[in-house]
């Protein structure tokens, strides 16, 4: 019993040793190579949620107890073998908030899947194409009115396909140009299609009967122009990493100077291996999504085109993998 005790620490001593060497040789070919020439599936994420909380309690200056919470969630899974890349990357995002005696209110929600193919020309050039995904996960409601429904899942959904020209530098900038584009917008949702919500072929009332519907809303949309993508990610100082994402869409038939704009930025500061903090701002203009306009007493006035902006900061737990 003590000889086969005595053999099983020297198989797993010389397993040991064995491992460590081959993990530093490992390592010292992982050296020598360089970022670009590093083939096959590279693959990682980052998930966020963060809190925030006051409380109150015979609080002379006044205000409310509130909750909100928000989760963040980053998934990328790239390949490279030749002159051949596959960028593959989730952005999922969902918040929720409680003021008070309010129900609870979303404050966030995103589903922004993106893919692309490239085929390398030169040294920094692709040609390129693209498929991009958008839509949200839970209804979102005009508050203070809960009950008027104004968004939900595929209501609107954005499928986005670009084929053209892709400069790329390592891991950090690309700037991709994509002359033929087609852009589907889906609105599917009988309510919201019918009133002809982004921009979809509104339903057709019988004149003499206002609830009675002679023709249904369109479900779709389809537009063919031009579309701009440029994304940078880099640490701008040390646990400082700034990302920022612009879109640029043109329609070639419809009002072509009237491009739509999605701007994203974001800003994750590491504090420790699991604490950091995320400051993130969306941009977003799209000439047909109409939105109330109100004026100075915040009566409705009408409807149009307006630019649209969120900012979400949050402090709490991270994780990388």
């Amino acid at each position: 019993m003590k000889r086969f005790t005595i053999l099983l620490l020297l198989v797993a001593a010389f397993s040991s040793i064995t491992l460590k060497a081959q993990v530093t040789e490992g390592e010292k070919d992982l050296r020598n190579l360089k970022p670009d020439t590093i083939e096959g599936w590279k693959k990682g994420g980052m998930f966020a949620l963060t809190f925030s909380q006051v409380s109150l309690s015979n609080w002379a200056a006044g205000g409310e107890n509130s909750f909100s919470g928000n989760t963040m969630i980053n998934i990328y899974a790239n390949y490279k073998k030749g002159k051949l890349t596959l960028d593959n990357n989730l952005d999922f995002g969902y918040g929720i908030m409680k003021q008070g005696d309010q129900d609870i209110r979303k404050t966030d929600d995103k589903i922004d899947l993106t893919s692309k193919f490239g085929r390398k020309l030169s040294k920094n050039a692709y040609i390129a194409a693209l498929l991009n995904f958008k839509t949200q996960a839970m209804p979102g409601y005009n508050y203070p009115d809960d009950s008027t429904e104004i968004s939900n899942f595929l209501a609107p959904g954005y499928v986005l396909f670009a084929a053209g020209y892709d400069y790329k530098k390592k891991d950090w900038l690309s700037l991709f140009f994509a002359p033929v584009t087609g852009k589907l917008t889906i609105v599917n949702d009988p309510i919201l299609s019918n009133a002809g919500a982004f921009g979809v072929t509104p339903a057709v009332y019988d004149p003499n009967d206002s609830t009675s519907i002679l023709s249904p809303g369109e479900k779709t949309r389809l537009e063919f122009g031009g579309y701009f993508k440029g994304s940078f990610t880099k640490d701008i100082m040390e646990n400082v990493k700034l990302s920022t994402k612009l879109e640029l869409f043109s329609n070639y038939i419809n009002n072509p100077l009237n491009i739509d704009i999605y701007w994203e930025n974001t800003i994750s500061m590491k504090i420790n291996k699991y604490i950091s903090a995320n400051l993130s701002t969306t941009l977003i203009y799209d000439d047909d999504i109409k939105i109330d306009i109100k004026n100075s007493e915040g009566t409705v006035i009408g409807k149009g085109p307006r630019t649209q902006f969120k900012e979400v900061f949050g402090l709490g737990f991270s994780y990388k993998f």
